[in-house]
C-alpha cells in the first residue's frame, strides 16, 4: 500500500522571509545567563567531592571548582579552571550534549528533576573571560626548538596545537579550508554559535603564540604525510570525516539534492541569509545532530514543511532527546521507521522521495512491504560521514574505517598521532575530539623529550 502527499510548490529559492524574521530566527537559540541568574544557579551546586559530573566530562573539567568560583564572583578563576582542562570550553559549553554527560551525572537528579545547569554556567564563565581577557591565562614554556605539524584545524587539531605550544614547541597548523575551526566554524547550526564566536575563541587560543596557521592546504594535494615527516619532528592528524555516506539508492544529478553538511556550511558562511535558497518542502534523511541542524535551519529559512526521516525508532537516533525535541518544537516533523527507496526527479529537479516502511523482526531491520511518498523540492542527506583514507595514505592503519590508534593517539606510523572524528572508537563529540588533541599533545611532548 502506498500513500502520497499533496503536490510540490514553486521550488527552491531564497528570500522566503522578511529581514526581521531572519534576524529573529537565527539569533542565539539559548541566550546566556545573566549575572544574577548565574549566581543563583551556582548556589544550587553541592560542590561534591569526587563529583560524578567531573568524571562524566570527557575533558575532566573540575566542575564543582569552577562553579564555586562563579558563586564567589571569581569569573576569571572559573574560566581558568575550565580552559585548563578544555581549551575550547566556550564552544563546548554551547554544543556539548551536557544533558547526557555532566548534567545527567549531577547528584541533584536523585531527588529533583532538574540538574545544575552546568553547560550554561560554563558558557557564562568563558564568555566573561573572552569579553575581558586581561592578562593571559596561560603562557608558553621556553622554546624547545622542536617543530610539529598539525593537520586539521578542527577541535582535535586546535586542542593539540594549543597543548604543544604551551609546552614550547613550534606548531604549523594546516587546514584545507579558508578559515580555522573545522566543525566549529563550518559544521554547526548558526543559532548555536552567533556573533562569530568560533573565530573569537580561536583568536584567544592562538594568542598563546607559537602556532602558525596555514589555511588552504589540502593533505595529498599541497602537502603529504611523507613530506611533513621530513620537515617536522612529529605530525598530528585531525582530519575529521570528509566523506558523506550515500543513501544506498540511485542518486541522479538533480537540483535540490544536497549533502546536509554543505547546506550547514553555506549557512555558517553566509553574509546574507535571505540570499540562501531553500525548498518549500524539505526532506532530511538521517537521525543525528547534523540532520537536526539541517532540518531546523531549513525551517528557520522559511521552508513551509520540513520532515526528518529515520530508518529506526526514536530511541536509536544518535541525536539526543533534547535535540529531537528542539527539532519538533521548531517546525520539523520527525518520521521514524522508514528507509529511502527512490529519489523522484522531474526535469532535472527533485520532486520527492519514496520510502519503505521498516520494522525490526528477529533482531534485524527489514522492510514491511508498505511504501509512502513525501513530495519535496529539496532533499538533504544526513546519514553520516566517513573517513577518506586517500588523503593520509595507505600506510596509516585503519580500524572499522577510521585511523587506528592507541590510547594516546599514536598511529601505526612512527611519529604520527591522530584524534577527533577520524580516530577509530570515538563518539563523534566535539568535547571528545578536544580530549583526543589534549592527550596527544602530552604524548607528543613526552616523545620529543625522550628523543
Amino acid at each position: 500500500m502506498e500513500t502520497t502527499t499533496a503536490s510540490v510548490g514553486c521550488g527552491v529559492h531564497g528570500a522566503r522571509l522578511d529581514l526581521a524574521a531572519y534576524a529573529r530566527n537565527f539569533s542565539d537559540a539559548h541566550p546566556p545567563l545573566t549575572r544574577p541568574q548565574a549566581l543563583i544557579e551556582a548556589e544550587r551546586c553541592y560542590y561534591c567531592y569526587e563529583a560524578p559530573c567531573a568524571t562524566a566530562c570527557p575533558t575532566g573539567i573540575d566542575v564543582p571548582s569552577f562553579i564555586h568560583r562563579i558563586a564567589q564572583g571569581n569569573e576569571r578563576g572559573a574560566a581558568r579552571a575550565i580552559l585548563e582542562a578544555n581549551p575550547l570550553g566556550g564552544m563546548c559549553a554551547r554544543v556539548c550534549p551536557t544533558e547526557v554527560l555532566c548534567e545527567q551525572a549531577c547528584v541533584r537528579n536523585v531527588n529533583e528533576d532538574k540538574p545544575v545547569e552546568i553547560g550554561a554556567l560554563q558558557r557564562y564563565a568563558t564568555d566573561a573571560h573572552f569579553a575581558q581577557p586581561g592578562a593571559p591565562l596561560f603562557t608558553r614554556s621556553a622554546p624547545t626548538g622542536r617543530r610539529v605539524a598539525v593537520v586539521g584545524a578542527g577541535p582535535a587539531g586546535l586542542a593539540c596545537a594549543h597543548g604543544l605550544a604551551r609546552r614550547g614547541h613550534d606548531v604549523a597548523l594546516f587546514d584545507a579550508r579558508p578559515k580555522l575551526g573545522g566543525l566549529n566554524e563550518y559544521g554547526l547550526a548558526s543559532y548555536k554559535t552567533t556573533g562569530g564566536f568560533a573565530q573569537k575563541e580561536i583568536e584567544w587560543l592562538l594568542s598563546i603564540g607559537g602556532i602558525e596557521p596555514r589555511c588552504g592546504q589540502v593533505l595529498g594535494r599541497d602537502i603529504t604525510l611523507a613530506g611533513l615527516l621530513q620537515a617536522y619532528d612529529a605530525v598530528f592528524l585531525g582530519l575529521g570525516l570528509a566523506g558523506v555516506n550515500a543513501l544506498g539508492i540511485a542518486e541522479p544529478q538533480a537540483e535540490g539534492l544536497r549533502n546536509a553538511v554543505d547546506f550547514i556550511a553555506d549557512l555558517r558562511q553566509a553574509q546574507d541569509l535571505a540570499a540562501l535558497p531553500v525548498g518549500r518542502r524539505v526532506v532530511v534523511v538521517g537521525g543525528g545532530m547534523t540532520a537536526v541542524d539541517a532540518a531546523v535551519q531549513a525551517a528557520k529559512l522559511g521552508a513551509q514543511e520540513v520532515t526528518m526521516v529515520y530508518r529506526r525508532g526514536q530511541e536509536s537516533m544518535s541525536a539526543s532527546l533534547a535535540e529531537q525535541q528542539w527539532a519538533q518544537t521548531n517546525g520539523v516533523t520527525v518520521r521514524y521507521w522508514a528507509a529511502p527507496k527512490e529519489l523522484l526527479c522531474e526535469g532535472g529537479a527533485v520532486r520527492g522521495m519514496r520510502f519503505a516502511a521498516t520494522a525490526v523482526q528477529g533482531g534485524r531491520l527489514v522492510e514491511t512491504g508498505e511504501t509512502f511518498t513525501l513530495e519535496a523540492d529539496m532533499v538533504l542527506k544526513a546519514i553520516g560521514q566517513s573517513y577518506l583514507s586517500e588523503y593520509a595514505g595507505a600506510e596509516v592503519a585503519l580500524s572499522q574505517g577510521r585511523i587506528a590508534t592507541d590510547a594516546d593517539g599514536r598511529t601505526s606510523v612512527p611519529r604520527v598521532w591522530a584524534g577527533g572524528d577520524c580516530r577509530a572508537g570515538g563518539r563523534d563529540l566535539t568535547v571528545e575530539a578536544v580530549e583526543h588533541g589534549k592527550v596527544a599533545a602530552v604524548s607528543i611532548h613526552e616523545a620529543l623529550r625522550a628523543a
